[in-house]
């Protein structure tokens, strides 16, 4: 008589070692030693006869098989959720840990409090929260959930739900239009300082409205780069160039006079407030809450989340 194989043994090592990078950081997870993990790993290989992870004395990742595989187990943990969640009592609230990525500037300053509410409300839902202006795969990274600011790629694996809009104007500070003097039409961006975010492609491009109501893309020179709103707003306060930002950003700013709106014949550009997920069958009750907390908090005023 054949000896019953456990098929779900090695999985959570290979999980956390795909999303942890490493044998010793899914280890800390697992609270199991590193070679334990490893050896996880390599016996469930052997069982599929699939090669997972790619090994290197730097670094590990994941191989073509080892990415389809992680989706599948992925949405096998989240169907277990589900049957755990549908036998859990009515009154059943937000708990676990949640990974949520967010836009540098605007997550903290727009997102993150309505988090922490959360995490202060629900005492067993506990946060993992990330900043970064690039598009990671939710999948990949192991985030539950992401907030993103601009038009979102075709993606069948993605759910998307539409909070909102960010509104965008030029500006400067008048040190800057003192040194180098004013800007009259959209095609001067092309030889002015202009200071940009995470740079996405080679040629560089601020959304403008026509004097017609199109919305065409104006080629502009990029001359300062910065991975964080933040940083580019101090840039353009010190006089380093000309910015395209989100109202809610630079609102203040430009009320006290510390910038100037530029183009404004041309303004109008905008981008709409997405937060997506990985496709389910179910939403877990946590992401679920974090969506509905969204949608409040962009129906509030001065959210950040413009209509």
């Amino acid at each position: 008589m054949e000896a019953a194989v456990d098929r779900f043994a090695g999985i959570d090592a290979f999980v956390a070692t795909a999303k942890a990078g490493s044998f010793t950081a899914a280890a800390q997870v697992l609270g199991m030693t590193p070679s334990g993990v490893a050896k996880s790993v390599t016996r469930l290989e052997a069982r599929t006869c699939l090669k997972l992870l790619h090994r290197t004395t730097r670094r590990i990742t994941l191989t073509p098989e080892g990415e389809a595989y992680l989706a599948a187990c992925l949405r096998a943990i989240d169907e277990l959720d589900v049957a755990e969640t549908g036998l859990a009592p009515k009154d059943w609230v937000p708990q676990g840990r949640i990974h949520v990525g967010l836009p540098g500037a605007f997550g903290r300053r727009h997102v993150l409090p309505g988090l922490l509410a959360m995490a202060s409300r629900f005492d067993k839902l506990d946060l993992s929260v990330s900043f970064t202006e690039r598009t990671v795969d939710l999948v990949q990274e192991g985030h539950d959930l992401s907030v993103r600011i601009g038009e979102l790629a075709d993606d069948g694996n993605l759910v998307a739900k539409r909070l909102g809009t960010q509104r965008l104007v030029i500006c400067a500070a008048p040190a800057y239009l003192e040194r180098h003097g004013p800007i009259r039409t959209p095609e001067e961006l092309r030889r002015r300082d202009c200071i940009i975010g995470s740079r996405r492609q080679q040629k560089q491009t601020w959304l403008l409205r026509t004097l017609e109501g199109r919305l065409v893309q104006q080629e502009i020179h990029a001359r300062h780069e910065f991975s964080d709103g933040e940083a580019m707003l101090a840039a353009g306060l010190a006089g380093c160039g000309i910015m395209q930002m989100p109202t809610w950003l630079v609102d203040d700013d430009l009320n006290r006079g510390r910038l100037v709106p530029l183009l404004e014949d041309f303004a109008g550009g905008e981008m709409p407030i997405h937060v997506v997920w990985p496709k389910s069958h179910y939403l877990q009750p946590k992401v679920r809450a974090v969506i509905d907390m969204l949608q409040v908090l962009a129906a509030k005023e001065d959210s950040g989340f413009e209509p």
